[in-house]
C-alpha cells in the first residue's frame, strides 16, 4: 500500500472546496489515514518545498502556502500516487483535463488548489513532515471488499 500526502491549499479552503474535493477522494474509494486543518509555518513550508529552493517561484510559493489555513490529509491504497495525481490533474489548470480537480475548479497555476505527492518515496517523506505515527490510522471499511481485489 502506498501513501500520498494531499494538501488542500489556502485557495481551496477559502473558496469552500474542502467538501467537494474530499468527496471526490472518498467516492473514488481511497482510504483516509490522517486528516487535519492547520496553518503551515515558514519552516515547515521550506522543508516541504525544499526541492524548489532557488527557483524563481520559490519565495512566492512559501508566502502563499503560509498565507492561510490548509487541510492536510494522507490517503492510502494500491497505486495511490498515480491515482491521486490523475484525479488532481495537470499543475497548470489550463492544461488540466475536465473532470480533474484542477480542471474543474482551478484557473491559475499559482492558485491550483491542491498538492499531491509525486512518488511513493515522497509520499512517505511528506507524510512524516505533517503527521506523527500516532496521528495516522488504518481505516478498515465494510465496503473495502467491493472496492479492492
Amino acid at each position: 500500500m502506498e501513501r500520498s500526502l494531499i494538501i488542500l491549499k489556502p485557495d481551496a479552503v477559502q473558496r469552500g472546496l474542502i467538501g467537494p474535493i474530499l468527496t471526490r477522494i472518498e467516492q473514488r474509494g481511497l482510504r483516509l489515514a490522517g486528516l487535519k486543518l492547520m496553518r503551515i509555518d515558514e519552516a515547515l513550508a521550506r522543508r516541504h518545498y525544499a526541492v524548489h529552493e532557488g527557483r524563481p517561484f520559490f519565495n512566492g510559493l512559501i508566502e502563499y502556502i503560509t498565507s492561510g489555513p490548509v487541510v492536510v490529509l494522507v490517503v492510502t491504497g494500491a497505486n495511490v500516487i498515480e491515482m491521486v495525481r490523475a484525479m488532481v490533474g495537470a499543475t497548470n489548470p489550463v492544461k488540466a483535463a475536465p473532470g480533474t480537480i484542477r480542471g474543474d475548479f482551478a484557473l491559475e497555476i499559482g492558485r491550483n488548489l491542491i498538492h499531491a505527492s509525486d512518488s511513493p518515496e515522497n509520499g512517505e517523506m511528506e507524510t512524516s513532515l505533517f503527521f506523527s505515527a500516532d496521528e495516522l490510522v488504518e481505516l478498515k471499511r465494510s465496503t473495502d471488499p467491493w472496492i479492492y481485489e
